[in-house]
């Protein structure tokens, strides 16, 4: 294993540097970097363009002074880890670490969600194959991923946050959009639950009904305006997530992870009460964050104790119970401040932004500010989704296809183990081989391609400082962008062959 990686470092050494060379000459030979001074009309425009020269190091050949930046950057030169400056004289590393943070933030939770959502829509449309749910997403997905990502910002912004921020003023849904609504979701949830005759007019009506007065609820109690999950809801859901959790994880025949999760959705529902108007107000980002990592240690320690003979899967269980209760319960949290953080002075009743990270100049607690990051993050999050999330969608399906008619799933079929034992333990596990692949590339990738997103929207990242970079004819700002996306995309390749041994013991990696 250790020879595996060496040799891979080291190829992808030279990869990168080759890569480096050939980005750096490409950069500084798209144009003049002193051609904002000559046309100047500054009474000291030589000594600028002298200045800038003696800088950027101009007077030197591109092809010999990418040389001289990858002194800077191995330290040979003795500066350490230098990236050089702009043509503006700023440093490129502080640049890039405010670059980076920025786009990360907007890439990870991109990301992590299209790859949830994709893997869970992914696999249920393989098992209901050849349904009207099944027919549905695939048409979903051909149509996003058609999508280009400049036409789906603008439309983001045109009906999600205008559209949504005009709604604020009067939040009010029409009478005759109710039905229809209910309609809809009856026929989504007839196409997605697997049902026959009878059974799938009752799913129907269910679902239709369920809608219909939530809607019904929401515009009686002007929900839009104070959003809230309430206890009754927290109640609701917490159950729900013990259940869930407990059939996919083990099985709701196991009533050991059962009792667990149900200890763990019934302590979160005892301590909502002092959460929200007790110990929440004293809460900063850290703290918040370490209130998690207790929560999760408290729900696994309750299923290592109840487990009896089972108690690592049983553990697993309450601890995913326990992050997903803390989790619905700081969204309520997050939810009380809404009517404050819309109607602030900074805000005036449009909450959703459509551009920029932040709103500059707002004060508030920990619950103010996650509000206005969640706003500042929700466009260009849902644009990078649909486009991920077509991907996804479609590789896990065709994947888990593939191995559900392999013969160890007969095998696992005819020794009467459970379908869910199949799906998740069996098929689950070897379907995620190429989908770790296209992740591996995706993570990577991703970066470079938020360029165009963070352009629409006004986000300060990565895709800032690369296009700056170009504008200016600047090789420094481009390259440190290409460092980060290229070393991103090799270093995550080898993360996927690596993971390829851990879910198929059949490859071994030396």
């Amino acid at each position: 294993m250790a020879t595996f990686v060496v040799r891979r470092l080291i190829a992808s050494i030279f990869i990168l540097l080759a890569a480096t060379y050939l980005m750096y000459i490409l950069t500084a030979l798209s144009g003049d970097p002193l051609e904002d001074l000559r046309t100047s009309t500054a009474p000291n425009k030589q000594q600028l363009i002298e200045a800038r020269t003696q800088l950027l190091h101009l007077d030197v050949p591109p092809y010999l002074r990418y040389f001289i930046w990858l002194g800077d950057l191995v330290g040979i030169t003795g500066k350490g880890f230098w990236l050089g400056v702009t043509v503006q004289n700023q440093p490129v590393t502080v640049l890039l670490s405010q670059a980076a943070g920025s786009t990360l933030q907007l890439v990870v939770v991109a990301n992590l969600t299209a790859i949830v959502l994709g893997l869970v829509i992914g696999i249920t449309t393989a098992l209901r194959q050849y349904s009207g749910y099944d027919y549905g997403v695939t048409f979903l997905s051909f149509l996003f991923f058609s999508l280009p990502i400049f036409w789906v910002a603008v439309l983001l912004k045109q009906y999600i946050a205008i559209g949504f921020n005009d709604f604020l003023d009067s939040p009010q849904i029409p009478i005759w959009i109710i039905p229809i609504l209910a309609v809809i979701s009856g026929l989504i949830w007839m196409s997605i639950i697997p049902r026959k005759g009878i059974q799938r007019v009752i799913t129907f009506a269910v679902a239709a009904v369920a809608t219909a007065g939530i809607l019904f609820y929401m515009d009686a109690s002007d929900w839009f305006s104070t959003p809230h999950i309430g206890i009754v809801g927290i109640v609701v859901t917490t159950l729900g997530i013990a259940f869930g959790v407990t059939a996919i994880s083990t099985g709701l025949k196991k009533r050991r992870a059962l009792y667990a999760s149900l200890a763990v959705a019934a302590l979160g529902i005892g301590l909502y009460y002092p959460f929200m108007y007790g110990l929440s107000y004293m809460l900063d980002l850290w703290t918040w964050i370490g209130l998690g990592v207790v929560t999760v240690g408290v729900s696994f320690a309750i299923g290592w104790f109840m487990g009896g003979n089972d108690r690592k899967p049983v553990a697993r269980t309450a601890a995913i119970t326990g992050f997903l209760v803390g989790a619905i319960i700081s969204v309520d949290r997050f939810m009380l401040v809404w009517s404050q953080y819309a109607n602030s002075g900074r805000i005036k009743g449009r909450p959703i932004a459509t551009i920029g990270s932040a709103t500059p100049g707002l004060e508030g607690s920990l619950w103010v500010h996650g509000v206005d990051f969640f706003t500042h993050l929700l466009l260009p999050t849902i644009a990078l989704i649909l486009i991920s999330f077509a991907t996804y969608t479609r590789y896990s399906r065709a994947s888990l296809l593939e191995v559900m008619n392999q013969d160890y799933i007969r095998t696992a079929r005819a020794k009467g183990l459970t379908e869910r034992t199949v799906v998740v333990r069996h098929a689950f596990r070897n379907a995620l081989i190429p989908i770790a692949t296209i992740v591996a590339f995706d993570i990577g990738g991703i970066i470079g391609g938020a360029v165009i997103t963070e352009r629409v929207f006004g986000w300060t990242g990565m895709g800032q400082l690369f296009q700056n970079g170009l504008d200016h004819v600047d090789p420094n700002p481009v390259m440190a962008f290409f460092l980060v996306t290229g070393g991103l995309a090799i270093f995550f390749n080898l993360i996927a062959d690596l993971v390829y041994a851990g879910l198929d013991p059949r490859i071994r990696v030396s």
